[in-house]
């Protein structure tokens, strides 16, 4: 017997610089006696006082948008909405270009730093938030992800019941992605090749990692272009995933001896960056998306516009004096 989906109600909060409300439903069994008690042990980070300034506030409200009080009782399998304080963060000073709008879809092209979705300290200033407050569309969804290190391409839905369609195209693999790479140029790596491997990544470590298996992840690496020792010794590679780990193409390039430039975790962890330092940017850049539309039936094909900032002048990219519009547009 199949198990009924529970419904989930609109949420009747509205966002705030385009950002949702958080939602939380209650666990069907716990101890709890009221709903704030739920909410200070699932908020342990919040503590005490912040949840119950929330209630006394009126900030946490129910399906029909009313304030739930503080000793209201707790009600396995309902729904709770608030909004929590944002963190302070620093505006990510570069672009975020809209390269196609339709009724359907939104191609945006996101500039290294910015986080895709709204996660952990970074919330407003993420590429999600700021088109819903600059396109004004605040069903915006994004379809995919990219690493907030990583530039170029991101996808996202207009319209909720369009969501899935997109959505489904990433998960059965049917959306031909393409990376671009700066990297050292070893003249004994036989390129271009397939790297197959499995990959790991375990929650609460930041790195990922290669071990014995069946391979997960597979990644095509191409040489395009690269300058003699005397100029850099650098390469500008294609990279095509054929699967989506996570760190896929940066655990591939550092397992074939080329890491990418300006990688703080590959093949080493390096000491966290101050925030608001935007220097040497990760040289990784998703240069295009092609896919056939699951909605309208329109074949797509989408470049970035952007330009590797240690390509373009490495020197300035080493020293950490590029500004970001040359890494930008």
């Amino acid at each position: 017997m199949r198990r009924r989906r529970t419904r989930i109600p609109p949420a009747p909060l509205p966002q705030r610089h385009g950002v949702d409300p958080v939602r939380v439903r209650l666990p069907a069994e716990g101890a709890w006696a009221t709903v704030r008690e739920h909410l200070v042990e699932r908020l342990t980070g919040a503590g005490d006082g912040v949840v119950n300034s929330m209630f006394e506030a009126g900030l946490v409200v129910g399906a029909d948008g009313r304030a739930v009080a503080a000793d209201a009782p707790y009600a396995p399998g309902a729904f709770v909405w608030f909004h929590r304080d944002l963190p302070d963060e620093v505006p990510v000073p570069f672009p975020l270009e809209v390269v196609h709008r339709d009724e359907h879809i939104v191609v945006a092209d996101k500039p290294h730093f910015l986080a895709t979705t709204p996660r952990g300290s970074h919330v407003a200033e993420t590429a999600l938030a700021r088109l819903r407050r600059e396109l004004g569309i605040p069903a915006l969804t994004a379809a995919h992800r990219l690493d907030r290190l990583t530039a170029g391409l991101v996808l996202f839905t207009v319209r909720l019941e369009d969501r899935g369609a997109y959505q489904t195209l990433f998960r059965d693999r049917r959306v031909r992605k393409e990376y671009e790479a700066v990297a050292p140029h070893d003249p004994g790596l036989a390129l271009p090749r397939t790297v197959r491997s499995r990959i790991v990544k375990e929650r609460g470590v930041l790195t990922a990692r290669e071990v014995a298996g069946e391979p997960n992840a597979v990644s095509r690496i191409e040489l395009v272009e690269h300058r003699a020792a005397g100029s850099g010794g650098l390469a500008r590679y294609r990279l095509v995933p054929g699967t989506g780990q996570t760190h896929q193409l940066r655990v591939h390039m550092t397992a074939l001896g080329v890491p990418i430039l300006g990688d703080p975790l590959y093949p080493e962890v390096t000491a966290p960056v101050p925030a608001g330092d935007f220097r040497r940017p990760l040289q990784l850049l998703a240069r295009t998306l092609e896919f056939t539309d699951p909605v309208t039936g329109e074949e797509h094909r989408f470049r970035s516009g952007r330009e590797l900032a240690a390509w373009a002048s490495y020197d300035r990219w080493a020293a950490g004096t590029d500004d970001g519009p040359t890494d930008g547009q």
